[in-house]
């Protein structure tokens, strides 16, 4: 008995013992798969970074600084804790910039500046350096107060709204150069509003109602002057045609009758074509200057023998 108790004790440890190597070999696996998430998860999130499309890098190092570098799009590797990215957004981005300035007749001009700027490529470490990574706020909003304020005193009220096409171009050229000391490219720059005090646009309002006033008081004279001309041309023809139509009956008696017979053949013909019946005397047809005209020629065959009477 004893031998096969021995052999049993022996028979069990050496289970027990690769049970033991089972578990260790098990365990290790298991320590070497978390080592290795934990090793992607350090160097996908610490060691690797990605610069988007329209941006740019810089990488600041504890021993060396900035780098000249600037690294483009893409992924990017890093040593954590040694080394620190910075981005920048290098598309053209728009902004909008209220300035409160006076004009050269003392006038207060708000204008409303559209400016779309970005930053120079090739010197994003230098601008890190003296204005970091918010440059715009620190930049813009200085340059275009002080440019407007400088342009816009050079124009009274009226000249910044009838040359507003000047005053935007030299505004333009002008910050375009003050920004290139920051290492900024203005894409373009344009006025979007441009108003005045309400006493200033209630007077400009006013003046220009009395212009208006004035012009259409000036329109009426000279249609009454026209008006005039034409009384006066119209009443010299009629007096014409009175001197002409005298001339006529005295030269010829039977020009009245004449007259009266062609008012008399108008009214017939009216008369005629019309559906209505209508039932008027010889006066109302002006046939009695006919009457009397056959009367005086019945008389003058008469009194020439005419056939007439034969």
């Amino acid at each position: 008995r004893r031998g096969g108790n021995w052999k049993g004790w022996e028979e069990l440890g050496r289970m027990n013992r690769i049970n033991l190597q089972v578990n260790r070999g098990a365990m290790n696996a298991m320590l070497g798969g978390f080592g290795l998430l934990t090793g992607g998860y350090v160097l996908v999130n610490h060691c690797m970074f990605n610069v988007e499309g329209g941006h740019r890098a810089i990488m600041y190092s504890r021993f060396g600084g900035i780098s000249p570098q600037v690294l483009g799009e893409g992924t990017h590797f890093r040593i954590p804790w040694v080394q620190r990215p910075y981005i920048y957004n290098v598309r053209s981005t728009p902004r909008n910039i209220k300035s409160l300035t006076g004009s050269r007749d003392l006038q207060m001009v708000d204008i409303n500046l559209r400016v779309i700027y970005r930053p120079q490529t090739e010197q994003l470490p230098q601008m890190y350096r003296t204005l970091g990574l918010d440059y715009d706020e620190r930049v813009l909003p200085s340059i275009v107060n002080e440019v407007l304020k400088s342009v816009v005193a050079q124009y009274n009220a009226i000249e910044l709204i009838v040359k507003r096409e000047q005053v935007s171009s030299e505004v333009r050229s002008r910050l375009q150069e003050r920004a290139k000391d920051f290492f900024i490219l203005l894409d373009d720059v344009s006025i979007t509003h441009l108003a005045f005090s309400p006493q200033f646009t209630t007077a400009v309002e006013s003046k220009q109602v009395a212009q208006q006033d004035a012009e259409r008081a000036k329109w009426i004279v000279e249609k009454a002057n026209e008006e005039k001309k034409s009384i006066i041309i119209a009443a010299q023809g009629e007096a014409e045609a009175a001197k002409m139509i005298a001339h006529a009956i005295n030269q010829n008696p039977g020009f009245i009758e004449l007259r009266e017979i062609q008012y008399a053949r108008d009214v017939a013909d009216t008369l005629a074509t019309s559906s209505n019946k209508v039932y008027l005397n010889s006066d109302a047809l002006l046939v009695s200057g006919i009457a009397r005209a056959l009367g005086r020629d019945e008389h003058q065959s008469k009194a020439k023998g005419g056939w007439l009477w034969n």
